[in-house]
């Protein structure tokens, strides 16, 4: 069931309706691969390989990535990291000092960093203490000025992922824009909702090439969203806000899908270790099943147990300061010998 009354048009800000974008050289005339003179960008001529611009709608490596997700270069927004896709939903939908955003703590803390960035109204709906949504708090909670509910599924820091039921409920209910944060999704059972955009104009997927594809360090966020959204956060993008080099890197790493899905499951192999054996440590009090490359547990002591693994050399996050998850710790899965060491270290506190 999708919504009959969304209107993309009623949601974005008018002065971004009214925005004439920037057109850079290289939107001016785009290459067909032919030798060509390039005297039109003020580009310095003596190659470096980075000398001239790139290209700034990443036509490359969005045709990789539309072909192996099923959906058109329309439906893609390429980002520096996917904290910037979410910045320019915010800067395209959000009316400072006016609108609001709903969030789903504990989650994934840029969501507020952005809303006060922004200067939009953060509500947030705690998960159930299952840490599931709770969908007639999160729909309650929504007014004409809720501009987008947040749900990170896999979610982070819990590890879990949302019902498709609840997921769909919001989807159905909610007149606002409905962004599911999947960068996670990559070690999930569950399948990803890029499928259903077109079946929901008003589900926004952002996923990353940071976890699964070992890639942190160029920063690469995607978004997938219906030709109309996309069309509007491009009208703000900055021109060329993918470098070439990381054009260059993700483009690699996407075209190598068997090694990505060898890493994938070693790690999926290497959590489920882990969280038997964490499971045996006197001062766990609980390992929550996760669907991620990390693993939530309850301790006895989190800050006590967080400095302890510090001065063993081994950094863990301690999510103790966040709802619903008094004394935890969340450990990232690393390589079978990291993961050894870990276990080791535990077992001698």
């Amino acid at each position: 069931m999708s919504l009959v009354k969304f209107d993309i048009k009623q949601l974005v800000r008018q002065n971004v309706l009214r925005l004439k974008p920037y057109s850079s050289a290289r939107d001016e005339y785009v290459s067909d691969g032919s030798k060509m003179i390039f005297l039109d960008a003020n580009e310095n001529p003596y190659e470096s390989g980075v000398n001239r611009y790139p290209d700034p709608q990443q036509r490359n490596l969005k045709a990789v990535l539309a072909a192996q997700k099923g959906v058109t270069t329309e439906n893609i927004l390429l980002g520096n990291g996917s904290d910037e896709v979410l910045d320019l939903l915010f800067r395209a939908f959000c009316e400072p000092k006016v609108d609001n955003i709903i969030t789903l703590p504990p989650t994934y803390g840029m969501y507020k960093v952005l809303a006060n960035m922004n200067n939009i109204d953060e509500r947030e709906v705690l998960l159930t203490d299952s840490f599931q949504p709770d969908v007639i708090k999160i729909l309650g909670s929504a007014d004409s000025n809720t501009k987008f509910i947040f749900l990170c599924s896999p979610n982070n820091p819990t590890g879990n992922s949302f019902s498709e039921e609840d997921i769909i409920k919001i989807l159905s209910g909610f007149n606002g824009l409905v962004v599911i944060d999947e960068a996670y999704i990559d070690f999930s059972t569950s399948k990803s909702w890029l499928k259903r955009i077109k079946e929901y104009p008003n589900l926004v997927v952002t996923q990353t090439l940071s976890k699964a594809y070992g890639l942190a360090g160029i920063r690469l966020g995607i978004c997938y969203a219906s030709e109309e959204v996309i069309s509007i956060l491009n009208t703000i993008k900055p021109p060329y806000n993918v470098n070439e080099l990381t054009q260059q890197k993700a483009l690699e790493r996407v075209l190598n899908q068997d090694q990505v899905a060898l890493e994938v499951s070693k790690i999926l192999e290497e959590r489920d270790k882990l969280a038997k054996v964490l499971s045996t440590i006197p001062f766990v009090k609980q390992v929550y099943e996760s669907d991620a490359n990390f693993i939530l547990i309850k301790v006895d002591d989190a800050n006590m147990r967080y400095k302890q693994l510090l001065e063993r050399g081994i950094v863990v996050r301690n999510r103790s300061t966040q709802p619903l998850c008094e004394n935890t710790l969340r450990f990232t899965v690393g390589t079978a010998d990291e993961n050894k060491r870990l276990i080791e270290v535990l077992k001698q506190l």
